[in-house]
């Protein structure tokens, strides 16, 4: 069975279900029409862009381009982790950016090179695509994972100078702020996974199943693509607060006071 088209009407038929959360906020004085629609507009005009791009970029299937267009990925989506932390650009952009190709690389090379199998492992529909659901999912993890460490370290920062004080190095001192945030950034994974199949049907899946895949490989494929999330979002947590400790912290153990951005 063909997969039914979705029209330009249906669409704007589709977009009419937003007046629901819109009345809502009106009514309850949310004040997120502008930003619900500004998201939506961004939202819309990202993804024709993107869509037009990768129509092109599948068509070529240049091994460099393909390459290129991870480290475009993996750099907005530094600066998007920098910036929504509310750290200093300057000192997080290079341990992050690294964390963030370690992980990507490493686990979408294993993906598509051992569990695919492929002759060509950056193909970009597989290469560029499974890099981006990495990408975004673990620049999600990454965003509260180094928030809530460097968050935490500031918040009970008499705390830990009593530790360091004691005896105790600075990754001992550390290692309660760590574990912390290492757990609350990968609880979001972590219960997707544990509710996925029974709670609700990932979109991965239904848009294979929908597309017309059988439901038994799309299900293998969910599965795989699941496990690759974890591992990448893991790996680049781990790096990222292990890269930025040796330039956050001085030779005393001290947190430096100019890795916070001025508005925090």
């Amino acid at each position: 069975m063909q997969t039914p088209d979705i029209t330009i009407v249906s669409l704007f038929l589709c977009s009419l279900l937003l007046f629901i959360p819109l009345a809502i906020s009106i009514i309850f004085r949310l004040r997120i029409i502008r930003s619900t629609l500004w998201a939506v507009l961004r939202m819309v005009v990202q993804l024709v862009l993107i869509g037009i791009f990768l129509r092109y970029l599948f068509q070529f299937n240049n091994g460099i381009l393909n390459v290129a267009w991870i480290f475009v990925m993996i750099f907005v989506a530094t600066a998007n982790v920098i910036n929504k932390t509310q750290l200093r650009f300057k000192v997080f952009v290079l341990p992050t950016l690294a964390s963030f190709v370690i992980a990507t690389l490493f686990v979408v090379l294993y993906f598509t090179g051992i569990v695919l199998r492929l002759d060509n492992i950056i193909d970009a529909r597989y290469f560029v695509v499974i890099g981006g659901m990495l990408l975004g999912n673990s620049l999600r993890g990454d965003i509260i994972g180094i928030g809530n460490f460097y968050r935490a370290v500031r918040r009970n920062e008499n705390r830990y100078l009593y530790h360091l004080a004691c005896g105790a190095t600075t990754m001992e001192a550390l290692s309660p702020y760590f574990k912390e945030s290492f757990i609350s950034a990968l609880q979001p994974t972590i219960a997707t996974m544990a509710t996925m199949g029974i709670v609700f049907l990932p979109g991965m899946m239904t848009g294979q199943i929908l597309g017309g895949v059988s439901p038994l490989l799309a299900i293998k494929y969910q599965i795989a693509i699941m496990i690759a999330i974890f591992v990448s979002t893991t790996i680049a947590i781990n790096l990222t607060i292990l890269f930025t400790v040796r330039t956050c912290f001085n030779e005393y153990g001290i947190v430096r006071k100019t890795i916070f951005a001025q508005k925090q």
